[in-house]
């Protein structure tokens, strides 16, 4: 293959399909859905639980009694919580429900003498064993966040699936108890203790059972979520990071995310030859990668090959995040899977850019308003910073950031002021105050990477928000205009998701489905930027290269943008620390600072 591979990724010819899974661990985890379901009606409503009915959704029914209640219900929350594993091919979910269904016969024999729910629990066993060979994934990376994120949800789950069973049973309550001792008596339940709430019979048994099942199945899944071995996050050893950064120093002029690829969240697979890489980052069970693969083309297929062998070990669901066009082919004819333009990188070439101009009015007007008001810029090299300077600089990123959440994953470092990231370019504007601030004259920071020995690509914009607006034009014409001096000829600025789309769909002539999905877009910018990042690149003439998103099936998308936007920080489903809470960042070396992003690159 030679360096260049014909043909454009957003081309409409079907390439074949990476196969899809295995459709009976779907159906089986399906099964367990519906049977669990079934299972917590039979526990929960007392007229399901003694209607023909029951006999068909019991898995571990009991007799009907409290004890039953309990049992049953206990039954459907244990499927209810394999049912994505064993969809997933999980093999610790498949033992678990092989471990679960024999009991459930037999306590369908021995309690009701009931053939029929034997059968029913024999049923979902068949398939388990008959096809255990593919319920064969690995675990997913984990930590002990897991068990915090398992006790807020079962405890949240318990308490409304408590508050159902306690008010089900009208013509058995004793009074008129409000909706605060309901809810007391389902707190008091969950630990086993009698509430204020009373009932005729043995009502009060079987709603007791029932509460303290809820209560023991969430102490359970806590306790074994946290004591179970941890299998953290892959992270990129320092070994993985010398060997990117010489495919880096051969290869890095091919793609202007390449130097992102060093973010050391991030995990790596390479060819057999060690020509090539993918890293990627695993994210509610998808597999992210992001840019092209690192290397040469040549070597692309064996890496991408060891990425995909990854994903079916597994269970993951591949995806790719703004690769390029280059990219895009190579992935989809070596593993059938399909590209999708997701957006246009903003490209500057140097020797083209001038201010100069009527297209270009805005912003020279903008650049001399600021320099009149007493600011000054300054580009340089990150080696060239001295220490006390740079970590100025970080404390500033990091309190400028404006977002509790730390951002970006495919077009962010992640970090500034590495030894190792000497090449790195940073522009800083400064402006004297009479009182000078906590960062001195410091006002806004613009932190770039090297894209081969010709280029970079820009990482982060950060500003003080006292200051004057239009900084971060102000520094982008400053690093464009101090760029021949670094040999730098090309700048990659921010990303613009859907640009093509919000171009069209301004024009004259654009149809109504063309104008309704960018009215769409432009609403949607209230939250992510789309419209204001794309107009804000639009400022500088660039030229645009299109990025892709790499996927499996049609399906999978919505998954995969979820992942995505967790990735990015633009959802953040962990337990939040308070800032004034967090330890200040290291000083350069491993790990390093990391500083997220806001307002670049990717929405």
């Amino acid at each position: 293959m030679s360096g260049e591979v014909p043909g454009r990724a957003r081309r409409t010819r079907r390439l074949p399909r990476a196969p899809r899974p295995e459709s009976v661990p779907v159906l089986v985890g399906r099964a367990a859905t519906l049977v669990g379901l079934l299972d917590i009606a039979a526990g929960v409503f007392p007229r399901f639980r003694h209607s023909r009915m029951h006999a068909l959704a019991e898995v571990l029914p009991g007799s009907f009694g409290p004890f039953a209640a309990a049992l049953s219900l206990s039954a459907g929350v244990l499927l209810l919580l394999l049912a994505h594993g064993l969809k997933r091919r999980k093999r610790r979910a498949w033992r678990a429900a092989v471990a679960l269904l024999p009991a459930g016969a037999a306590a369908q024999f021995a309690y009701r003498h009931s053939l029929v729910g034997a059968v029913i629990a024999v049923a979902l066993l068949v398939p388990l064993l008959r096809h255990r060979d593919q319920f064969a994934a690995l675990p997913d990376p984990r930590s002990r966040w897991r068990a915090l994120a398992n006790f807020v949800l079962m405890s949240a789950g318990s308490l409304l699936l408590g508050l159902v069973i306690v008010s089900v049973h009208p013509g058995r309550t004793i009074g008129d108890p409000s909706l605060a001792d309901r809810l007391t008596h389902v707190v008091y339940g969950l630990f086993g203790f009698e509430g204020p709430v009373d009932y005729q019979g043995n009502t009060s048994w079987t709603v007791a059972f029932s509460l303290g099942a809820l209560g023991w199945i969430t102490a359970a899944t806590t306790i074994y979520l946290a004591f179970r071995p941890e299998h953290p996050a892959a992270r990129l050893t320092a070994e993985d990071e010398e060997k990117l950064r010489a495919l880096l120093a051969r290869h890095g002029g091919r793609d202007s995310l390449g130097h992102f690829a060093l973010r050391r969240d991030k995990a790596v697979v390479f060819s057999p030859s060690g020509k090539a890489a993918v890293t990627y980052r695993v994210v509610s069970g998808v597999m992210l990668a992001s840019g092209d693969p690192i290397g040469d083309v040549e070597a692309w297929p064996g890496a991408i090959e060891r990425f995909m062998d990854e994903a079916r070990a597994h269970s993951w669901t591949p995806a790719v995040m703004g690769c390029s066009e280059t990219g895009g082919e190579v992935w989809t004819r070596e593993t059938g899977l399909d590209a999708l333009e997701l957006g246009d990188e903003a490209v500057v070439d140097v020797a083209d850019f001038s201010l100069a101009g009527r297209a270009m009015r805005n912003v020279r007007q903008m650049v001399k308003r600021i320099e009149r008001a007493g600011y000054e810029t300054r580009v340089r090299r990150i080696r060239d910073l001295g220490e006390a300077e740079l970590e100025r600089i970080r404390r500033a990123a990091e309190d400028w950031r404006g977002t509790d959440t730390e951002r970006g994953f495919s077009m962010a470092l992640g970090r500034i002021g590495d030894p190792a990231d000497g090449d790195c370019l940073i522009a800083t504007a400064h402006k004297q105050d009479e009182e000078p601030g906590e960062y001195g004259d410091l006002k806004a920071i613009l932190h770039f990477v090297p894209w081969g020995t010709d280029g970079v690509s820009l990482d982060l914009m950060r500003r003080d928000r006292a200051a004057d607006p239009g900084m971060n034009e102000l520094l982008i014409v400053a690093a464009l205009q101090a760029a021949p001096k670094f040999g730098i000829t090309r700048v990659s600025l921010n990303f613009a998701m859907f640009r093509s789309a919000l171009a069209r769909g301004e024009k004259i002539g654009a149809g109504p489905v063309l104008r309704a999905w960018r009215g769409l877009l432009v609403f949607l910018s209230r939250w992510f930027q789309i419209e204001s990042l794309y107009k804000f690149n639009a400022k500088f003439q660039p030229r645009w290269e299109p990025r892709f998103v790499v996927y499996r099936a049609s399906a999978d998308l919505p998954r995969i943008g979820f992942a995505a936007m967790q990735a990015e920080g633009f959802v953040d489903l962990a337990v939040p620390v308070p800032r004034f809470l967090r330890r200040r960042r290291p000083a350069p070396g491993r790990p390093c600072a990391h500083v997220g992003e806001r307002d670049v690159r990717a929405v």
